[in-house]
């Protein structure tokens, strides 16, 4: 389905962040049925109206807060696809929302592409998470054997993911906003931070990480 064609939510207490992300999904993202709501109540009301594909919901709004907006939307449509797009850099509250239902987590010190692409990543039926709170997250899993790990920048850190979910350098390269070359200089530090001498011994690494799975490098 065209992106012109989907009905968006978008709940946040700000009126002008609400105005920010819709010019920004309006102009980049080419959707054109964007709704607002200022709180939870508004939202769950705009859904009974106008059921949307996708909300995207901040987490700290009035009572009741965005998480229980989550869960009482699925309670009744379990095919609503939530992305919660917020301040809070917290690997709790983010596993909290994963395990509410929603299907992506970016912060709001995320650049506008990170969330666009997030946006297409659950429109796909994928589960999308911030390089910042991804590497949070594989830093708490690795605790006192970080093998490196925590040497890598969020820049490096991104590429990375990618990198092991089959994405080329030209593909990262696109999505990022890079040139090729920038993305393969970028894949020689990771490797050399890490101290692997090619992507097979990456991707093990990865793996033991727990930034991908056997199935998805097969």
């Amino acid at each position: 389905m065209n992106n012109a064609d989907l009905n968006i939510l978008l709940v946040d207490d700000h009126a002008v962040v609400r105005a920010g992300y819709r010019h920004l999904l309006e102009t980049q993202g080419g959707f054109k049925q964007v709704r607002e709501a200022e709180n939870a109540q508004e939202a769950y009301a705009a859904c009974q109206k106008d059921l949307p594909a996708l909300v995207i919901c901040d987490i700290s709004m009035p009572e009741p807060v965005g998480l229980n907006l989550v869960q009482r939307v699925l309670g009744r449509w379990p095919e609503v696809k939530f992305l919660m797009f917020t301040m809070h850099n917290s690997i709790e509250l983010a596993r909290a929302c994963m395990d509410a239902g929603a299907k992506g987590y970016v912060t709001k010190s995320s650049r506008p592409e990170v969330l666009l692409r997030a946006i297409g990543e659950v429109l796909a039926g994928r589960t999308f998470m911030s390089a910042d709170l991804s590497r949070l997250m594989a830093l708490s899993r690795l605790r006192d054997n970080r093998g490196g790990l925590d040497e890598l920048s969020s820049r490096e850190f991104e590429v990375l993911c990618l990198l092991v979910a089959g994405q080329s350098a030209e593909q990262i390269g696109e999505l990022l906003f890079l040139s090729a070359k920038t993305i393969h200089n970028i894949h020689y530090q990771i490797k050399k931070k890490l101290q692997v001498s090619n992507d097979i011994e990456l991707t093990k690494l990865a793996i033991a990480w727990g930034l991908t799975s056997p199935s998805i490098t097969q």
